[in-house]
């Protein structure tokens, strides 16, 4: 009750407080686990850079995370400082009931419903960077912009990236840089180390007062070989090396600038995955053709990894919702199937969920939600990913990072657990923009110092 009673003032005092406009470097590295940097020592990790940011620094000993805890959702939280239901990314993938929109992402900022800190920085005349950034086609502010799109993975996706891209920068970086940018679709720690170059080069060349900067091959090699692995480890530590150039460039830059690392999500090693697909099928809520292409449906999975969200084709049809509703507690009776906890409309809402979901079914640590296969797939079946993600955000091995550093950070602070909403507006007031879109307050151990 008296934390409550304090919230509205201390808004209103962090509001009141003069804008110390300071640049920000803001770099995410998915699925880096708090642990992985905060007992690297224990775990014989090697990643001085990153380490750094616990010495001279604040650090958060864990950050909850959204609804899923997927890198688009997560990365347009951490730029907005609003839930899914609000901002409007709700998973990694588009809803695509009848598989017509060949494996299509939220790739494009204008499916962003509320402001980012892009576009906050440059309503108030600072200029903006961004390199490979979730959810950054045509985002609005970006003044020099590589965002992240792949489609088909071969030579005509460069040229997809460079005609998205801000007019002329892709040929400029790659003269800069000496070398060819790296592919979307590339997850691979040498595409990493190559945008890190290129985030370098227009660090050094444009000097942006705010840039963000996204590293991808940490989740990727978790996803391959599981958290906690030796591969995992190496490519983490290769990271670490990407990061403090990165550091060194935007202080050789920006002397005064605050310099932040987050990420989207933690990880859980599975060994098992279920198909929703196939019990929807079963049921006569999918129906598909000889071939097996869906060609109608009434109820459809919409899955995210560690969870799933189920849509209605009739949202108001309660013996519809009550139909599948049935189905979904009697998956979960059976423990083979792996489902942890189903959520109705009102859990969803409470999370800051998908809010077009009648559903959403939490699957248990070790197990997963499997993707659309076609009319053979069956029931259970062994995945192939070691490791995955998106489960519902109260999930301990799902908790983020965020570490932050800076002239005027106070050093060897540590945050606690914090909220992955109130990261955007405490950027917010570092960079001195306002942000009223975002849920939760500044941190003020940040905030309260500027």
């Amino acid at each position: 009750m008296r934390a409550a009673l304090l919230l509205p003032a201390l808004a209103s005092l962090l509001a009141a407080a003069p804008a110390m406009a300071e640049p920000v470097l803001f770099i995410s590295i998915d699925g880096l686990r708090p642990g992985d940097v905060i007992e690297a020592e224990q775990r014989g990790l090697k990643v001085p850079n990153l380490r750094r940011f616990l010495r001279e620094g604040a650090f958060a000993t864990g950050v909850r995370g959204v609804l899923p805890t997927v890198t688009y959702p997560s990365h347009t939280t951490l730029l907005t400082g609003a839930s899914p239901a609000r901002h409007g990314v709700v998973n990694n993938t588009t809803f695509d009931p009848l598989q017509a929109n060949y494996g299509g992402w939220y790739w494009y900022a204008s499916d962003i419903r509320v402001p980012t800190l892009w576009s906050a920085a440059s309503a108030k005349g600072l200029s903006v960077g961004n390199v490979h950034w979730p959810v950054s086609v045509g985002a609005k502010g970006v003044t020099w912009n590589l965002p992240q799109i792949w489609r088909a993975g071969q030579a005509d996706d460069a040229k997809l990236l460079t005609a998205l891209a801000t007019p002329g920068l892709v040929a400029e970086l790659e003269q800069a840089a000496g070398e060819p940018y790296a592919q979307g679709i590339d997850e691979s720690i040498e595409g990493d180390e190559n945008r890190g170059r290129f985030a370098v080069k227009l660090i050094d060349g444009h000097k942006p007062d705010f840039v963000t900067a996204y590293l991808t091959a940490l989740d990727h090699e978790q996803h391959m070989a599981g958290p906690d692995t030796a591969s995992a480890h190496a490519v983490l530590e290769r990271i670490d090396a990407v990061v403090g150039r990165l550091v060194a460039a935007e202080l050789a830059a920006h002397p005064d600038a605050v310099i932040a690392v987050a990420s989207d999500h933690g990880f859980e090693a599975i060994t098992r995955e279920t198909s929703f697909f196939r019990a929807f099928i079963d049921a006569g809520l999918i129906r598909l053709d000889a071939a097996g292409k869906v060609t109608g449906w009434d109820a459809m999975p919409w899955p995210s990894g560690g969870s799933v969200a189920i849509v209605l084709a009739r949202k108001d049809d309660a013996a519809l919702a009550a139909r599948v509703g049935e189905l979904l507690a009697s998956l979960k009776a059976d423990p083979a199937n792996g489902i942890a906890e189903v959520a109705d409309r009102a859990g969803i809402a409470r999370m800051g969920g998908n809010p077009d979901a009648a559903f959403y079914v939490n699957m248990a640590p070790d197990a997963a939600a499997a993707g659309f296969a076609g009319a053979a797939a069956p029931l259970r079946d062994t995945p192939k990913y070691k490791g995955t993600h998106g489960y519902f955000p109260q999930v301990p091995h799902l908790r983020s990072s965020f570490f932050l550093m800076g002239k005027r950070i106070p050093q060897g602070r540590s945050l606690g657990e914090i909220d992955m909403r109130a990261i955007a507006p405490t950027l917010a007031a570092i960079l001195g923009v306002p942000l009223p879109d975002a849920e939760q307050p500044a941190l003020p151990a940040i905030a309260g110092t500027r």
